[in-house]
């Protein structure tokens, strides 16, 4: 069960916003359709067993933070069917949009939360995960809003408290300062190793990606997409 620390540090404040434009119909009755369905229950333990979240057996688990429309959480649920997924997303119309895929694609290896992905973290089992993706998170670029950002020494702790050891967390970036922040916070941490051995293991992305939307934007405005793994030590 989940102890009072861990369910006292998952009350940290969530920056960002939950809405946006009116739902369209088929968005908004999957949202109320399926969301209840396959929404994580965080005030029981997660199952002794863990495959056992998802109906169909799964060999490796992996975990979203912050998946936006869904594109890269689709592709890899369908051409990973017996991953079992987690995905995390607080913004109601991103949730829809996903949930709106996924029922057409009628996957069953993925598993949701629509709010502050530290308390999925704080509920989840040690070393219960095998990849942990950061993708595109918001950099929060005014320097006095950075300590908002995602990557910070405790989220960190938290990660390699619910990866496997040679797990990986997955961060991708097209903001300068929040690659070279987040580089910094790993440096810093014992637990985890850069990967990378040649540019190319950053400059270009991980085999199979998708893009997303974010990516797509940050290309046309000139940005460069920066594609980081860390391993999880041990």
């Amino acid at each position: 069960m989940t102890s009072p620390q861990r369910r006292s540090r998952a009350t940290e404040a969530f920056y960002g916003r939950r809405r946006g434009k009116t739902l369209k119909a088929p968005q908004a009755e999957a949202l109320s359709a399926l969301l209840p369905v396959l929404k994580l229950d965080l005030s029981s333990p997660p199952p002794s067993l863990f495959s056992e979240l998802w109906p169909n057996p799964v060999s490796a688990t992996r975990l979203e933070i912050g998946f936006g429309g869904g594109e890269h959480l689709l592709h890899r649920a369908q051409e990973n069917p017996g991953t079992g997924f987690i995905g995390v997303e607080p913004f109601v119309n991103s949730m829809a949009k996903m949930l709106a895929g996924l029922e057409s694609e009628g996957l069953e290896n993925i598993r949701l939360y629509d709010d502050d992905a530290t308390r999925v973290l704080d509920w989840l089992p040690d070393a219960s995960l095998d990849r942990i993706d950061l993708l595109y998170p918001d950099p929060w670029p005014k320097k006095k809003h950075w300590k908002r950002r995602f990557v910070s020494r405790l989220n960190l702790d938290r990660f390699a408290r619910v990866l496997k050891p040679g797990g990986r967390f997955g961060f991708a970036s097209d903001i300068d300062t929040y690659i070279n922040w987040t580089l910094a916070h790993i440096a810093a941490h014992p637990e985890f190793e850069w990967t990378a051995r040649t540019a190319s293991d950053w400059r270009e992305p991980w085999e199979g990606w998708p893009g997303t939307r974010y990516e797509a934007k940050a290309i046309r405005e000139g940005r460069t997409p920066c594609y980081l793994e860390f391993e999880r030590l041990g």
